[in-house]
């Protein structure tokens, strides 16, 4: 069998570039900001990492895989019971996740600089493993389209596994250069959800009020299951607007109690 590719254009490589920069700069850039501007601990940082890391790719996939070989497409072919599995079981293992760390491994340090430098940690790891990664993935393949490999790689390959490969791959030419890019800006909403949850959460364990970490869970919840379920029904670029949008009301509503906590510690 023949395959054919098209040469990847120059607007896409540039959307796949910006991202990249975004997932890696952006997480770099704020915890730098934030290091030298609030003198938080890097160790908050880290424990983000890690705590997403933990809960996120490790606990929670261990219950995908237990849920789904259990329900296979009675789940995956209902995409509002899907929603609902997937936002549950996102909001809870990381905001059970974000108040364990919270509780227990930030017991001395927790205060609201430290409070705001985890959630950049939680959210940066995430950006960085999940988009930046296989960003990277993708503009290795990219040169290696342009530069006329394609062909070669997949002939070393059997039928089913180059024609699955091929699949997936001519994404890469067919795909509009703004999806690219839209998979940065999504990045951008994330970590700036990360650090509005992890105000949250901080309020719930630091005022031991749980309707705090509730309303974290929930937030987390509808963000997920919305977006599962607009994902097919609106363009992608109104999509990302509506969560900017969304999080840049709560970011607001942080930042002013940020204000508030600091102004009563004078």
């Amino acid at each position: 069998m023949e395959y054919t590719a098209q040469p990847i254009s120059a607007a896409s490589i540039a959307a796949m570039c910006v991202t990249l920069v975004i997932c890696i700069g952006v997480p770099l850039g704020l915890c730098i900001f934030w290091k030298i501007k609030t003198k938080a601990k890097l160790s908050a940082f880290l424990i983000g990492c890690g705590t997403f890391f933990l809960f996120a790719l490790v606990l929670e996939q261990i219950l995908h895989i237990a849920v789904l070989t259990a329900a296979g497409e009675s789940l995956t072919g209902n995409i509002w019971l899907y929603a609902i599995y997937g936002g549950l079981a996102a909001g809870i293992f990381e905001e059970t996740g974000r108040f364990l760390a919270m509780r227990f491994c930030m017991l001395k340090s927790l205060n609201r600089q430290n409070a705001i430098m985890y959630g950049i940690g939680h959210g940066s790891i995430e950006a960085v493993l999940i988009t930046g990664v296989a960003y990277l993935s993708n503009l290795m393949m990219v040169f290696m389209i342009n530069g006329g490999g394609l062909e070669a790689m997949l002939t070393a390959l059997d039928d089913n596994t180059a024609a699955t490969v091929y699949a997936q791959i001519s994404q890469l030419w067919e795909l509009a250069p703004v999806i690219f890019l839209m998979a940065g800006v999504e990045r951008i909403s994330a970590i700036t959800l990360h650090i509005a949850l992890s105000w949250l959460v901080y309020r719930a364990v630091k005022d031991k009020k749980p309707v705090f970490f509730v309303l974290a869970v929930g937030i987390h919840f509808l963000v997920d299951a919305g977006t599962i379920l607009l994902v097919q029904a609106i363009p992608v670029a109104v999509l990302e607007g509506i969560l900017l949008v969304f999080v840049a009301m709560l970011i607001v509503c942080v930042i002013r109690e940020y204000r508030h906590e600091r102004i009563a510690e004078v």
